[in-house]
Order: structure tokens, then C-alpha cells, then sequence
């Protein structure tokens, strides 16, 4: 008899002390919850005991979980910071054409305005009105491409029309400021590229090349092959690039100090690097201040 009592107390204890375990384990992921809920750092030292029992598995998928969680927090207040600043660039670069549109409407607006100040005027409003849209296509442009919302596809085309659109699209600036364009022979190339867009990318280095470059100066463009990539290189002899700034020109909205009064927005080169990278290609910058600039743009020989 006194076997059973003995035998009954002992299981009563058992029962009591691991409901008390339980408890105490309860207790405890509820605080890991807690903890993840409030984004506090969980140590995992204070948990040893129960880490190495049967909940093991648990506080470690805990653990887990909360690493994952304030990974995307972070990524979506980084992302947080970049839609502010695109924002708040935006808004500077949409600033000051609106604000000049309003002014000429305005003066257009009175009733003593000579004929030809008005006609003055209207041409004024136009070249803003020109900016503005230039400004949200290469906007809208860049989004797309950095949102991948249109389909970015490349594939293995000759150079040689490539670089012909873009050069015929800037053909009319060169000959407005008398700046010569070399373009040396070369055999046409397949290379990995988006014909449209790399387009783009030589627009953009060639309309720099020429708003920097005085009257009656010069633009060549070089095409090299090399064993895995083929460079093609557009130089000037403009007024160049400091050297300390030859890294933050591909930034988006960067503009030099120098370059203040001087007509762009800082988006060309950063949409032409964004253009390069899907292309699997590169671009690079060398410049001697006040002799000119060297672009080399590289993109990937056809693999047969």
C-alpha cells in the first residue's frame, strides 16, 4: 500500500514539475514573440536551456524569423530613403522650367508688349516647355529601366547602325556649334546589345560631348575590339572633368558645380551606366581638365 502511495506521489511530482517546465517554456517563447514583435535583439545565450530541450527547433525558427523580418524593415527603410530623394530631386529639376514657364506666361499676359518681345517670349516658352518634356521622358525612362517594367532585351546586332542612329540624332547640334565629328573606319562587329537603348547611351555621352566643347572644336569616336569586349570610345576636346568628380558622374541627379548655369538634368550618364549593366557591359571616364573627356563604352563580343 505504501508502495502505491509512494508511486502516486511520485507521478503527482512528475506531472507538477513538467507542467511547471511547460509553463516555464510557454513563458519564454512568449517573450521570444515579444521580442520579435518589438524588434528587440534576441540573445541567444539567455535561452541555452531551452535551446538544447525539446523547443529547441522552435526558438531557433524564432530566431530565424526575426533576422528575416529585420532584414526587410531595413531594406524597406532603405528603399523608404530612396523614394524621398528621387522625389525630392524630381522636384528640383521640374522646378525650374515650371518656374520659367509661369514667368513668360505671365509677361506674355500684358497687353503692351511689342510684337517682337512677344515672339520672343513664345520661343522662350517653348524651349521650356522642350526641357520640361525632355526631362520627364528621361524620368520615366529611368524608372522603367531601374522598376525593369519594360522588358529589357538584348541580343547579338552589328554596331555599326547603332552608333549611326545615335550620331544622326545629334547630327544638327554638331553642325549649330561647327564641331567636327571623326568618325575613324572600322569593320562592323556582333555585339551583346539592346539597339535602341544603347542608342541612347551614345546620345547621351555625345550631347555632353558637345554642350562642353566651344565652337569649332571636335568629337571622334574609336571602335577597338579586344578578346572579350569590344570598347568604343567617344572623345571631345571640351573644357573635361576634374578629376575628383570623374566617380560621381554616374550618380543620378549629379551635377557639377561648374556646370550649374549650363542646360541638363544628371540623369544621361547614370541612365546610360543603368542601360550597360543589363547589357552586361561597362562604362569607364578619363579626362584632363581643360583639354577634353575620353568615354569608352564596352560591350560584350558575340560568342559563337
Amino acid at each position: 500500500m505504501r508502495s502505491i502511495i509512494i508511486l502516486v506521489v511520485f507521478l503527482c511530482l512528475a506531472a507538477g514539475c513538467g507542467m511547471y517546465q511547460k509553463r516555464k517554456t510557454y513563458r519564454r517563447i512568449d517573450r521570444l514573440l515579444d521580442s520579435v514583435l518589438s524588434r528587440e535583439t534576441i540573445i541567444s545565450d539567455g535561452y541555452s536551456d531551452v535551446r538544447e530541450g525539446e523547443y529547441s527547433a522552435l526558438v531557433s525558427k524564432i530566431m530565424q524569423i526575426q533576422t528575416v523580418l529585420n532584414g526587410h524593415a531595413q531594406s524597406a527603410e532603405k528603399e523608404k530613403e530612396q523614394v524621398k530623394s528621387l522625389v525630392s530631386n524630381m522636384s528640383h529639376q521640374l522646378k525650374t522650367p515650371l518656374a520659367n514657364l509661369s514667368l513668360y506666361a505671365e509677361i506674355l499676359g500684358k497687353e503692351e508688349l511689342a510684337p517682337k518681345q512677344r515672339a520672343e517670349f513664345a520661343h522662350k516658352m517653348c524651349k521650356q516647355a522642350d526641357k520640361l518634356s525632355w526631362i520627364i521622358e528621361s524620368l520615366s525612362k529611368m524608372v522603367k529601366l531601374e522598376q525593369n517594367i519594360e522588358g529589357f532585351e538584348a541580343r547579338n546586332e552589328g554596331i555599326r547602325q547603332t552608333i549611326l542612329d545615335a550620331v544622326d540624332t545629334v547630327y544638327e547640334k554638331l553642325e549649330k556649334k561647327e564641331i567636327q565629328l571623326f568618325l575613324e573606319p572600322f569593320e562592323d562587329r556582333e555585339l551583346y546589345h539592346n539597339r535602341k537603348w544603347t542608342a541612347e547611351v551614345f546620345v547621351n555621352i555625345l550631347e555632353n560631348a558637345i554642350k562642353y566643347t566651344e565652337n569649332g572644336g571636335f568629337v571622334s569616336i574609336h571602335v577597338r575590339p579586344y578578346e572579350l569586349y569590344t570598347e568604343i570610345q567617344i572623345a571631345d576636346n571640351g573644357k573635361g572633368i576634374r578629376q575628383e568628380e570623374l566617380t560621381d558622374i554616374f550618380r543620378r541627379f549629379y551635377r557639377s558645380p561648374e556646370a550649374e548655369n549650363i542646360e541638363g538634368s544628371g540623369i544621361g550618364l547614370y541612365l546610360s551606366n543603368l542601360i550597360l549593366e543589363k547589357e552586361k557591359g561597362y562604362i569607364t571616364a578619363a579626362s584632363e581638365y581643360g583639354e577634353g573627356s575620353r568615354f569608352s563604352v564596352f560591350l560584350q563580343n558575340c560568342k559563337n
